[in-house]
């Protein structure tokens, strides 16, 4: 698959949210001199995170009190936070004045780490992992997603990780004498039957709009091939086009026979999340994110045993695979130049061989970092979630990845009118393509 298909950041909850940067203060903080490559050797090692992410500091923590105690007494850790927010205008000043810490949590969008890398105030981590030895500590899928997303450079590391699918009830499955589908067609059917038992076929926010329009997506990269929402991009394509108003269409279809259940413009995300762990709904169409929420058996009421994930089916006669899975390494985070010596090597590598382990046996969630200490009690679900992981090579992206702030507004507020009946299939994507066309 080509880089440039990975041009722009998503919307997946509060630590993915894209935000919208001040140009003026990006062309100030980001310009000119040069200076963010001298290097000035650190006291501490400091690390700006977002407050709405806990998991990062609070492994980083656990870390320096264990396997990486040798680094964090020659470089103490120490962590700041801000609210997500007002992460673009902290890192733009904090550029401005050449005092980026250590490391710290990248910008909500790619273009202000690459700014920041054009200017010299970003470690080249390709280079700086290798020459420590610990460049193949991370999974390949997660360094792939990386270069595309940050034109074709390895800027941030991947503290998370993940793919997208459907996770279902294997206990309901069963009980309705159903397979995994493996087609479109398959997984329709087995809505239907569902559906006939008396069980929701799919659980979904329709109040977030997204998990409703990654099933579009997920058509279209069936049907079309990987690089569908890359020729709308580029201009080659309309969504108004036959062949992607087919993919809204398919997906309105669900909700017309009613198999998201009734108010689904009314369901938030925890709500849907809730709907499927409580046994009310047969399918939920997630991210891997989710297994933390899975894993937690006050949650999940079905039981960690009883869940399974399988990839978006395929579309008969379509250009894409399966194995193509959506992916994203969250909120990334990166390392200031002027600060990476030895001393922050040592932290860098006891990260890259140790971070993996730490995050899936304390958090239950995935990092593009190798586990290199087996974590025992990992539910079945995430095992296999880290397998497909680990054979991945190729990755597609969401529905709203390469629009701008109109278009994806535009395609979540009405997902829910579609699935609902009152935004019509046709009207869906003029509404969509209208607003990535609008000045």
């Amino acid at each position: 698959m080509s880089l440039r298909m990975f041009r722009a950041s998503r919307t997946r909850l509060s630590l993915i949210t894209a935000g919208t940067a001040s140009l003026a203060l990006l062309a100030t903080a980001c310009g000119g001199s040069g200076d963010g490559g001298t290097s000035t050797a650190p006291k501490e090692f400091s690390y700006l995170s977002v407050t709405e992410n806990t998991t990062v500091k609070t492994a980083l923590t656990t870390m320096s009190k264990g396997v990486c105690k040798a680094a964090n007494q020659a470089l103490p850790l120490k962590v700041e936070t801000v609210p997500q927010s007002s992460l673009d205008q902290k890192l733009q000043l904090l550029a401005g004045q050449n005092a980026l810490p250590v490391q710290f949590a990248a910008g909500n969008a790619p273009a202000l780490t690459q700014k920041l890398a054009k200017s010299g105030k970003v470690a080249d981590l390709e280079k700086e992992l290798d020459k420590l030895g610990v460049l193949d500590q991370l999974e390949p899928a997660a360094v792939s997603t990386i270069r595309a997303l940050y034109g074709g450079k390895l800027e941030v590391l991947p503290y998370e990780y993940n793919i997208e699918g459907i996770f279902y009830n294997k206990k309901l499955f069963q009980e309705n004498g159903l397979k995994v589908p493996g087609t479109w067609e398959e997984l329709v059917s087995a809505a239907a039957k569902l559906k006939a038992a008396g069980v929701q076929p799919f659980s979904a926010s329709g109040q977030q709009g997204w998990p409703l329009t990654r099933l579009i997506s997920g058509y279209l990269y069936r049907s079309l091939g990987p690089d569908a929402l890359q020729e709308v991009a580029d201009g080659n394509a309309k969504l108004t086009d036959p062949e992607y108003v087919k993919a809204a269409q398919e997906v309105a279809a669900l909700g017309k026979k009613g198999y998201f259940g009734k108010g689904v413009g009314s369901i938030d995300y925890d709500t849907a999340m809730n709907e499927f762990l409580s046994g009310k709904a047969g399918m939920f169409y997630m991210g891997s994110w989710a297994l933390a929420n899975i894993a937690d058996a006050k949650q999940n009421k079905v039981g960690a045993d009883n869940v399974g994930f399988m990839p978006f089916p395929a579309v008969s006669g379509g250009k894409g695979s399966v194995d193509q899975y959506p992916s994203n390494v969250g909120l990334g985070i990166t390392l200031g130049a002027r600060t990476f010596d030895k001393k922050t090597g040592a932290w860098v590598s006891c990260i890259a061989e140790n971070y993996g382990s730490t995050a899936l046996k304390d958090h239950g969630t995935i990092s593009g970092f190798k586990v290199n200490t087996p974590v025992e009690d990992a539910t079945e679900v995430t095992s296999q979630v880290r397998e497909t992981i680990s054979e991945s090579k190729q990755n597609v992206l969401w529905f709203e990845a390469l629009f701008g702030t109109k278009a994806t507004t535009a395609s979540q507020t009405n997902a829910a009118g579609l699935v609902g009946g009152s935004v019509s299939p046709q009207k869906f994507m003029q509404t969509v393509q209208d607003a990535l066309t609008a000045p």
